[in-house]
């Protein structure tokens, strides 16, 4: 696959990306893509490796190596190189719903497994894909796909999250009437709201959107399951449904002044500030919510990295992003070897915009909070924070984070945005429904299957297996759709 020496000729290249300091004047996109004939050249570098691990999508380690929906990547890559672009697209489409979706938002598990990568650079996968993907739009080769014989059948998706549009669209493809249930004002769910402007631009969902509209599917936003329709009328509405609903309980940090104003789930504020970007087609950015102020953010995964990057675009004073873990290691250790992802330290847009404007890396590693400080009129103030060490359980072995006496120390803060983690699915949603779920809070199905305790009631993505990535959630959709199909008709063609 790909030019037999290429690996050998050409060094890895990314497409442009804005400074730091240049891109947070806007919310806007900040990748830009190589010229096509550069983009050829970084699929030549795919080295026919014989056991392409970047399709994988096995569990090693505890961790995912390679893509989870088995995107057929040396083929892919090859046709780049070839410049047969319309059929690295139907490669592409074949396994993947959303392209436009993964090629800018998922960390690029193909790559960190990629042979190339063992020794040098992994191939750029990730670019080739949306390279790809926006050739296809550019070119019109992406087009609604409205079922020529329809099965009668009707299906409603609660949730328009990755899971649930990856779900919806298979099953509308094997002609069955999708219905899908959106609780917010528009669809996209942790798409839409979850990830800021910047890291996916909310034209890029309206478009795919769209086209599922034209393909037959029905969107009903504006609608929480659980709440505004129970499950009784949807299961005498449609033969089947499926609960993509997503692992949307934040985590909270429960300590003395959590009732403080000020403090905000970084999902809540998150969809504050993209909701009144897109409520006011990007004429009013939202500054009174951070400008001039202090911020702590809470958690230092993906989410507490994209609220690094909103506030510092708001005009924040000062950014503080906790971690209790500890500070990854530069390199890989014995313990983590290719092809296992690799858990070494990463710097993300957000952190590299932070450490631009004032300076410094955000991160302090292994801190907890263990209080909220308010002032008079109840707003906070400061916290106090504790550092952790680790501990081993002498009886267990297992490794905790425990406090370090006499480490406390105080922050100033203005602004709390919490960014901890979720804790499985709504309650009022799985209680609703009578599903079972298991001791994560996440819906539990049958082995290797997508039914939950309840016939004819089906559950995929982050609802199912926890919080999780968009990669995963479309995979999950898919393979959901495959079961709510053979579920209705006795066999499946998905």
């Amino acid at each position: 696959m790909g030019k037999p020496t290429g690996f050998l000729e050409y060094g890895r290249r990314e497409g442009s990306v804005a400074a730091p300091l240049v891109r947070i004047g806007d919310f806007k996109e900040f990748h830009e893509a190589l010229p096509l004939e550069e983009q050829r050249l970084q699929g030549a570098r795919c080295m026919d490796c014989g056991v392409p691990f970047c399709q994988m999508g096995v569990m090693i380690g505890g961790m995912a190596s390679g893509c989870p929906l088995h995107n057929l990547v040396p083929e892919i890559n090859d046709l780049v190189w070839r410049n047969c672009m319309e059929q690295a697209y139907v490669r592409l489409a074949s396994t993947n719903c959303f392209p436009e979706f993964t090629s800018r938002v998922c960390p690029a598990l193909c790559e960190a497994a990629c042979t190339c990568g063992l020794h040098t650079q992994p191939v750029s996968t990730k670019e080739n894909e949306k390279a790809v993907i926006e050739y296809a739009f550019a070119n019109g080769l992406v087009q609604a796909e409205v079922p020529k014989v329809r099965t009668g059948k009707k299906v409603a998706v609660v949730g328009s999250g990755p899971a649930g549009l990856a779900a919806a669209w298979q099953l509308n493809r094997r002609g069955h009437w999708v219905t899908v249930y959106e609780r917010s004002d528009r669809p996209g769910g942790l798409l839409r709201y979850g990830i800021p402007n910047m890291k996916l631009e909310k034209s890029v969902i309206d478009r795919r959107v769209e086209l599922m509209e034209q393909s037959g599917i029905r969107f009903v936003c504006n609608t929480d399951v659980g709440k505004d329709i129970g499950s009784q009328e949807l299961t005498a509405q449609y033969d089947r449904v499926l609960l993509a609903c997503g692992a949307s309980r934040p985590r909270d940090i429960e300590v003395k002044g959590r009732d403080a104003k000020g403090i905000y789930f970084a999902v809540d504020f998150l969809k504050e500030v993209t909701k009144t970007l897109l409520d006011s087609n990007f004429q009013k950015i939202p500054y009174e919510l951070a400008k001039g102020k202090n911020v702590l953010v809470i958690g230092g995964g993906d989410t507490g990295n994209d609220c690094v990057g909103t506030v510092i675009r708001l005009g924040a004073a000062g950014v503080v992003q906790l971690e209790m873990m500890p500070k990854p290691p530069k390199e890989r250790e014995e313990k983590n070897p290719w092809p296992q992802w690799p858990r070494v330290l990463k710097t993300d847009y957000g952190q590299e915009e932070a450490a631009a404007c004032f300076g410094q890396d955000p991160r302090q590693y292994q801190t907890t909070v263990t209080e909220f400080i308010k002032d008079q009129k109840g707003r906070v103030c400061a916290v106090k924070t504790v550092s952790l060490a680790p501990k081993t359980d002498p009886k267990t072995k297992r490794v905790s984070m425990a406090p370090v006496e006499g480490s406390g120390k105080e922050i100033p803060v203005d602004l709390v945005l919490i960014a901890a983690g979720f804790l499985g699915a709504e309650v009022y949603v799985t209680d609703c429904f009578g599903v079972k779920c298991n001791a994560r809070n996440c819906v539990d199905t049958r082995p290797k299957a997508y039914e939950t305790s309840m016939a004819n009631v089906f559950a995929a993505g982050d609802m199912r297996r926890g919080q999780s990535l968009v990669v995963w959630a479309i995979a999950e959709g898919r393979e959901a759709a495959r079961a709510v199909d053979e579920s209705l008709m006795g066999y499946t063609n998905l």
